[in-house]
C-alpha cells in the first residue's frame, strides 16, 4: 500500500495560480498512473487530471485542459498539479490518487489523499 499526503491548496484569486503537489510513501510509485480528482461543493468527485507511470502520457478533464499541467517526479516520488487561470468553478477539494492512468473512473484507483482545500474567490 502507498500513502499519499497532498499539500498546496489555498485560496487564490480569479486569474490566479497554484501548484498542488502530491507526496507519496511507500514502495513502487513509479510502477502506477497516478490522478487528480477534485470534489465540490454540492458535485459528485470528478476526475481532472492523471499521468502514466513514465510521465510519457497525460490526461485532462475539458474543463481544465489549456489550464492545468499534471507532471511527476518518480525520484522525488511527487506529483504536481499546475494550475493557472483559475476561476471560481475550480473551487474544491483536490484529492491525488494511486492507479490506472487516464481512468476517469474512482474505482480504478487503488489509493487515495485527504484531499487539500482550493478556494477561488471572484
Amino acid at each position: 500500500q502507498v500513502q499519499l499526503v497532498e499539500s498546496g491548496g489555498g485560496l487564490v484569486q480569479a486569474g490566479g495560480s497554484l501548484r498542488l503537489s502530491c507526496a507519496a510513501s511507500g514502495r513502487a510509485f513509479s510502477d502506477y498512473g497516478m490522478a487528480w480528482f477534485r470534489l465540490a461543493p454540492g458535485k459528485e468527485r470528478e476526475f481532472v487530471a492523471g499521468i502514466s507511470w513514465s510521465g510519457h502520457n497525460t490526461y485532462y478533464a475539458d474543463s481544465v485542459k489549456g489550464r492545468f499541467t499534471v507532471s511527476r517526479d518518480n525520484i522525488k516520488k511527487q506529483m504536481y498539479l499546475q494550475m493557472n487561470s483559475l476561476t471560481p468553478e475550480d473551487t474544491a477539494i483536490y484529492y491525488c490518487a494511486r492507479g490506472t492512468a487516464g481512468s476517469y473512473i474512482q474505482s480504478d484507483y487503488d489509493s487515495w489523499g485527504r484531499g487539500t482545500q482550493v478556494t477561488v474567490s471572484s
